[in-house]
């Protein structure tokens, strides 16, 4: 069995819900790549990813079967249930809250591609111990980053303040948490590559997008700037290719209602679910089916 078999039965979605599906994540690709073009600074290609919360597997080898490959799941059970019955060469991207205790769980995903929620030195310690000696590659690595500074955001604070956004002093970047975290990645964490930021913005400003530039996304970029120059003071260059791809981290921004202004901003990831899937059942409900 070739290594992107379907590994046990599933059940495949109905010839109306595969075109429904297809018919979506065109429109999604096609949205991705008018408005990446029209980002101010020439990168590379966007990475879209499929956030398939709640969805079926069903689903998701619909939109495997039409090139997609990268997936995201924000539960590690529902994660964990998908990567065994759908290809092993799915890129899987975890985005839910990371718990120290659900590290080993999430390293025994052998395509488990990146983690995008990483925002203490407890946690990547734990993803770095619990990660198998024989896995092929480093496991990427996103810190996450509360742009937006709600309560009820995880992440660590940005290295920016203002608005429109300007880096914190040299002294403060360095004694930072973000900095911190990172440094730590590089040091002490050999099977974790550092690949980027992500955050997730607040909804006033995802809503305002249309009528001026989302702060939290300036915010982001402005910190991975400030973060960038933080680690070549500390020893660690962009040419050392030590973190990030081609000399610069990366930047995941950008949900459904929000992606097209990420991606002007500046994203490399968009994560978007309901744009290709539809709306989500409540936790509720998928509880009690």
């Amino acid at each position: 069995m070739s290594s992107a078999a379907v590994t046990a039965p599933l059940a495949r979605a109905t010839p109306e819900r595969t075109e429904e599906l297809r018919e979506a994540l065109a429109e999604i690709r096609q949205r991705v790549g008018t408005a990446s073009a029209k980002a101010t600074a020439p990168r590379r290609s966007p990475v879209l990813v499929a956030v398939s919360k709640y969805k079926p597997a069903s689903d998701i080898l619909a939109c495997y079967e039409d090139g997609q490959r990268d997936f995201g799941e924000n539960y590690v059970q529902e994660l964990v249930d998908k990567a065994a019955q759908l290809p092993q060469d799915i890129r899987w991207h975890f985005i839910g809250t990371l718990q120290s205790n659900k590290a080993k769980i999430l390293a025994s995903i052998p395509n488990l591609y990146a983690i995008q929620t990483v925002s203490s030195i407890k946690g990547a310690s734990a993803l770095n111990k619990a990660l198998p000696s024989d896995r092929l590659s480093p496991l990427n690595v996103l810190l996450q980053v509360n742009t937006s500074g709600e309560d009820a955001k995880s992440g660590v604070p940005p290295l920016s303040t203002g608005s429109p956004p300007t880096a914190l002093p040299d002294a403060d970047v360095d004694a930072s948490e973000l900095v911190q975290l990172a440094r730590h990645v590089l040091s002490e964490c050999p099977r974790l590559r550092l690949q980027g930021l992500m955050t997730i913005g607040s909804l006033q400003e995802s809503l305002a997008a249309q009528e001026k530039p989302n702060e939290d996304f300036a915010r982001l970029v402005a910190t991975r700037d400030a973060l960038q120059a933080a680690l070549a003071r500390a020893g660690f260059p962009p040419e050392g290719g030590r973190w990030g791809e081609e000399g610069r981290l990366l930047l995941s921004m950008g949900m459904s209602s929000d992606f097209e202004a990420a991606l002007a901003a500046g994203s490399d990831i968009v994560r978007v679910g309901t744009g290709i899937f539809g709306a989500r059942p409540k936790k509720e409900e998928v509880k009690s089916n």
